[in-house]
């Protein structure tokens, strides 16, 4: 059977039992969550101001906590992955501005601490989470979006749009934890609606909610459960090389180029053709899947999913043996719509399109298929980030 998701509340009651034996016997005031992400089809495209198709997932990031009134903000991490120690204590930014460091799981809070529009007072606070970090689901911006509703709530400082609160906890990103994400992972996390995906073009900043709630249509999530070792710099190159693409073709950004245009570079630059091309076909590929997500052609998007692939395996490069494994072993049983790798790349998750009653054939022809150790996921659409009620 697929994995069944940490509830809400059950995160909610861990992150206060935590928090008790952490802090003395206290009990938290305030909390607050944020979902992770799967995106359906457009990747690698929102650094270059494209279009992506995600959707906000029951696997959340939740953070409690009180202020504990000092200079000082203490949290403690109960993420089983997180690099030594799990305990961090750093000043309130007020004197001095605050620095990335060690461990680098806090870079992201301190980072958001750094950039929060209000004044940040002392605070101590565990966060908890079922989020599997380096799959691919956006742990970061899950975390990253939690901490800024969080010190919201604590603070009462609530006058941020959500569209600039995802540009701050991208920025935190960008400047604390050093990698150059597009914005994609934090709009979802902030605004992700029940029952919908968002087409969201990056370079507007506008989104158009798209219902997926076919009540007969599993979303199977993979997580091939290799570790993205490569992703940060490969990211960092395939930015760089979709730069210089755009460049090449007299272009701000691909976002601006036609496959005509880039036919130009096949001949004089064969890689950066091929990174080009990726580029402008999965921002077409984007918009029709909205479409045909709109018009209920399951068929037509599951399609565009396998040439997604096909396209981030072959012109993008950033697939790898397992991640193909495991597509393939989904597209083998008969009835599944598509399949595809989802987020970065170079490990981390799959994304499947299939019909319910044959959910459990797949997930059995994968793991048959499959020589690895993978964890699955049946799921839905959730909202975005909220303040959460403590229990009394």
């Amino acid at each position: 059977m697929a994995l069944e998701f940490g509830t809400e509340h059950d995160l909610l009651k861990d992150a206060v039992k935590v928090y008790t034996k952490e802090f003395n016997g206290q009990v938290p005031e305030v909390a607050a969550c944020a979902p992770g992400r799967v995106n359906l089809i457009g990747d690698h495209t929102d650094y270059n101001d494209g279009f992506v198709f995600p959707m906000a997932l029951p696997l959340l990031t939740v953070i409690v906590g009180k202020k504990n009134d000092t200079d000082k903000c203490v949290v403690v991490t109960e993420a089983k992955d997180a690099d030594k120690p799990v305990k961090v204590e750093f000043s309130v930014p007020t004197k001095e501005p605050l620095a990335p460091g060690s461990p680098k799981w806090a870079n992201y809070i301190k980072g958001i601490v750094q950039y929060f529009k209000g004044t940040v007072v002392g605070f101590n606070a565990v966060i908890v989470t079922s989020v599997p970090t380096g799959g691919g689901l956006s742990s970061s911006a899950s975390l990253e979006v939690s901490v800024y509703t969080f010190l919201e709530a604590l603070t009462g400082a609530t006058g941020t749009s959500n569209k600039d609160k995802a540009l701050l906890c991208q920025k935190a990103e960008h400047e604390f934890a050093k990698v150059p994400c597009g914005i994609m992972d934090q709009f979802i996390s902030v605004m992700g609606q029940p029952g919908t995906a968002l087409l969201i073009d990056c370079r507007s900043m506008q989104e158009t909610a798209v219902p997926i709630n076919d009540p007969d249509v599993a979303v199977i999530i993979t997580n091939s459960n290799v570790k993205r070792s490569l992703a940060q710099s490969a990211y960092a190159e395939r930015l760089e090389q979709c730069r210089s693409a755009a460049k090449a073709l007299g272009k701000s950004s691909l976002r601006d180029a036609s496959e005509n245009d880039v036919e130009s570079l096949r001949e004089k630059d064969p890689l950066l053709y091929k990174r080009a091309k990726h580029v402008v076909t999965e921002n077409r590929r984007t918009e029709q899947a909205a479409e045909a997500l709109k018009g209920g052609d399951l068929k037509k998007f599951g399609e565009l999913m396998i040439a997604s692939h096909e396209s981030l395996k072959t012109d993008y490069e950033v697939s790898c043996k397992e991640l193909d494994e495991l597509v393939a072993a989904a597209l083998e049983v008969d009835g599944v719509l598509g399949s595809r790798m989802t987020g970065g790349g170079f490990g981390g998750c799959t994304v499947t399109l299939a019909p319910k009653n044959i959910a459990e054939k797949v997930i059995a022809n994968m793991k048959k298929k499959y020589k690895g150790n993978p964890t699955f996921y049946i799921t839905e659409p959730c909202g975005g980030t909220q303040v959460l009620t403590l229990p009394k």
